[in-house]
């Protein structure tokens, strides 16, 4: 979740051929990441365990896509990660696309939010300081104060603990893209719960081939904006590197790919 957040919120201008490299790089990625069809999870099997194979993939990806079908050039579906089984390998794939197609999704809306000048109407800090109005969401990252920035990773990073550390793990033969409610144990009062936060009564009776199909949804909406956020992105770093940008995304005078140049960790040289 954390290193697409900040694709988000983060990105800065890349000046010279490797750094264009690595953001074609990274686009290519998403995109056979995406490909793999690493899509919601079936029912059924033997084991008690939520666990799928290539096979299951192939079913689920002429569902995500009749026409392309499954794609997988790199051969991820058959990898064993770390020396784990390629079930569980198949597990931590489809996780990470979930994770980042949702992230990508927020990034999306987020970035036409700020570009448009979109902002909350009262003050962004306790002593009164505004939102900043910026023209290109990335600089919005850059105005924040330091502890605002703090706030952002702290809790990204809880909400990825807690994911990883309640029920079974997606590794494990957990369900792919769930996130367990907050327990009011650990939580005083509890929270909204992320899926069903108000609730809506017609979500909490759907059937399961009704969640199947939004998951696949989810899927393909998470896809395209794991694409259109890296579109945005390319455009204000490199005018013209998106034909069909060119003249609506303005330009953003930066390092896409140092994020933390001038924020969190300031002296890392590795970082500036």
């Amino acid at each position: 979740v954390l290193p697409c957040l900040l694709c988000f919120l983060t990105p800065q201008h890349a000046k010279n051929t490797a750094t264009i490299n690595m953001m074609k790089l990274a686009t290519y990625a998403a995109l056979v990441g995406s490909a793999a069809a690493f899509a919601p999870a079936q029912t059924g099997r033997v084991s008690s365990a939520v666990s799928e194979t290539k096979a299951d993939l192939e079913t689920l990806a002429a569902k995500a896509n009749p026409v392309v079908k499954f794609f997988d050039p790199l051969n991820l579906a058959e990898a064993e990660f770390w020396g784990t089984s390629n079930e569980a390998t198949i597990g931590f794939l489809r996780e990470s696309e979930v994770k980042h197609g949702r992230v990508a999704m927020f990034a999306f809306v987020g970035y036409i939010v700020h570009a448009n000048g979109i902002t909350w109407p009262w003050p962004m800090t306790l002593s009164g300081e505004p939102f900043p109005q910026v023209s290109n969401a990335p600089e919005a990252w850059d105005a924040i104060p330091e502890a605002a920035k703090w706030q952002i990773m702290l809790f990204v990073g809880f909400l990825e603990a807690w994911r990883e550390s309640q029920g079974t793990h997606y590794m494990k033969g957990g369900k792919i893209g769930y996130f367990p409610d907050f327990d009011a144990k650990y939580i005083p009062g509890g929270a909204l719960n992320l899926y069903n936060p108000f609730p809506r009564k017609d979500i909490a009776v759907m059937s399961d081939e009704q969640k199947e199909k939004r998951l696949v949804a989810e899927i393909n909406n998470g896809r395209l904006a794991m694409l259109g956020i890296f579109g945005f992105i390319s455009e204000g770093a490199t005018e013209g590197s998106v034909p069909a940008l060119k003249g609506i995304i303005s330009h953003y005078d930066g390092d896409v790919m140092a994020p933390f140049a001038t924020s969190i960790f300031p002296s890392f040289p590795a970082l500036n």
